[in-house]
């Protein structure tokens, strides 16, 4: 924000959305699909089957029409949107605790509440931290409880410490035996933005990246890197079931660097992180088994 401008806390004094609840038939074909994006042998489950957590992403999706977009892609407005001026939006983190996974082919109901709105001030000025709550219900019980943490500004921050070029050689090396690797380009990242229903320009565009968002290139989507830390856990502990889960999406990766997803795990628990030959963790996440 400008010096002189009103405090982001005072746009938000009388915002108080009210819940709202969504519901979805739990198909499988948003599954089989972000198996094949993710180029395993079949899909990671099937009707009946418990959903791998975080996938619960590739459902309850919203699509509004294109003249409610913004420039950037984003919606104009939505119930969970903080009224700001010029608002921009990054994904910082969310937890997740998981009282019985949601299965497919069941249908589910998900009721969407805000949970929290703070006011930070950070090295690039006035932010806003808003919490929403989402709880997710098969056959009237209470099976999942997610909350996302968003950061909004008012305003651009003037671009952040990105690399000038981007450098699709170098590689990290892994610290532990539990790790995959992912090389994202951009059909990989259009297809997920498809399969999210995220139309958020910095994912596709890339002169709008260069020109106008500061980046040296596509960005690859935050969400992504906490689903190659779960997937971690899911192809090397297939048998044990996750209770909760939390990560934080520290700094962004872009199309054509080589991301390294690895996990230490422990008797109840797994530390995870993604890294990239220029920052060992890009994002971090804990796990916790039942």
């Amino acid at each position: 924000m400008q010096p002189g401008t009103a405090p982001l806390s005072s746009y938000v004094e009388t915002w108080h959305p009210e819940p709202v609840t969504a519901h979805d038939p739990m198909d499988p074909g948003p599954t089989a699909a972000v198996s094949a994006l993710l180029d395993l042998p079949g899909p990671a489950a099937k009707a009946g089957d418990p959903l791998p957590p975080l996938w619960q992403w590739f459902h309850f999706l919203h699509w509004p029409a294109q003249h409610d977009l913004g420039p950037d892609g984003h919606l104009r407005a939505a119930r969970f949107l903080p009224p700001l001026p010029d608002r921009q939006r990054m994904f910082a983190g969310g937890r997740c605790e998981i009282v019985e996974p949601l299965r497919l082919g069941e249908p589910a109901e998900r009721t969407s509440s805000l949970a929290a709105v703070t006011p930070k001030r950070g090295r690039s000025g006035e932010l806003l931290f808003v919490t929403e709550r989402q709880e997710f219900r098969q056959s009237g019980r209470v099976c999942m409880a997610e909350e996302q943490d968003i950061v909004y500004r008012s305003g651009r921050s003037g671009g952040g410490r990105h690399p000038a070029t981007i450098d699709d050689g170098s590689t990290p090396d892994p610290e532990s035996p539990w790790h995959l690797r992912l090389q994202p380009g951009p059909t990989l990242l259009f297809r997920l933005s498809a399969l999210t229903a995220n139309a958020h320009r910095i994912h596709y565009d890339a002169p709008y990246c260069r020109d106008t968002e500061g980046y040296p290139g596509l960005v690859v989507h935050g969400p992504l890197l906490a689903l190659l830390m779960l997937d971690v856990v899911r192809r090397n502990a297939p048998e044990r079931r996750v209770r909760s889960l939390s990560f934080r999406l520290r700094r962004p990766v872009f199309a054509g660097e080589h991301i390294l997803a690895e996990g230490t795990p422990s008797d109840t628990t797994v530390h995870l992180r993604t890294a990239t030959h220029r920052d060992a963790q890009h994002a971090t996440a804990e796990v916790t088994f039942a």
